[in-house]
C-alpha cells in the first residue's frame, strides 16, 4: 500500500515527501515532471506532519530555516540509525568528513558513507554536509554531486569548495 506523501517543486528539482504514522519515513526525487496522482489520506497526525515538511522545506530553501523540527523514523539498521542521527545533528552550514562521524560511530569511512547513500530523508536529514577526507564525496540524490553543492552553497558552506 501507498503511504500518504506530499510533493513540492525545490531548487534542487522536485521532492516526494512520504509519512507513517506521524512520522516523516522518506524523501525521494520525483522522477518525471508530471503531476503524480493524489496518495491515499493518512491519519491526522500523518497529514499535519506532511504538510509541517513542506512549510520547512519551503523555509529552508527560501532562507527562512536552518534546522527542521519533524518526527522521524528512518528504516534501517540500528548502525544506520545511528548515523543519521549523528548527520542530522550537523549543523546547518557546517560540514563532517566521513572519518569525523567514523570515529564518533567507532566504525570505518567506508560504513558512514554507505550509510549515507542509504539515507532515506536527505535534504531533512542533511548528509550533504557530509564530506570525503579529500573531496566532496558522494550524494545519492537525484543530480548527484551537483545538488550537493547546490545545498552546501546554499548554507553558505560555499568557501568549503573553493
Amino acid at each position: 500500500m501507498q503511504q500518504p506523501s506530499a510533493h513540492l517543486k525545490t531548487p534542487v528539482g522536485r521532492v516526494v515527501v512520504t509519512a507513517q504514522d506521524g512520522a516523516i519515513t522518506r524523501l525521494r526525487w520525483q522522477e518525471t515532471p508530471a503531476e503524480p496522482a493524489q496518495a491515499p489520506a493518512g491519519d491526522a497526525a500523518t497529514e499535519e506532519v506532511l504538510s509541517r515538511a513542506v512549510a520547512q522545506l519551503r523555509a529552508y530553501f527560501s532562507g527562512e530555516l536552518e534546522a527542521f523540527s519533524l518526527p522521524l523514523d528512518v528504516a534501517g539498521s540500528a548502525y544506520q540509525q545511528a548515523v543519521c542521527a549523528e548527520i542530522a545533528a550537523i549543523p546547518f552550514g557546517e560540514t563532517r568528513t566521513y572519518g569525523q562521524l567514523a570515529q564518533t560511530l567507532g566504525s570505518s569511512a567506508q560504513a558512514v558513507g554507505n550509510a549515507c547513500g542509504a539515507n532515506p530523508i536527505p535534504i531533512i536529514i542533511p548528509c550533504h554536509r557530509v564530506l570525503g577526507g579529500s573531496g566532496l564525496g558522494g550524494f545519492s540524490g537525484q543530480g548527484g554531486v551537483e545538488t550537493k553543492v547546490s545545498l552546501l552553497r546554499h548554507e553558505g558552506a560555499a568557501g568549503l569548495l573553493i
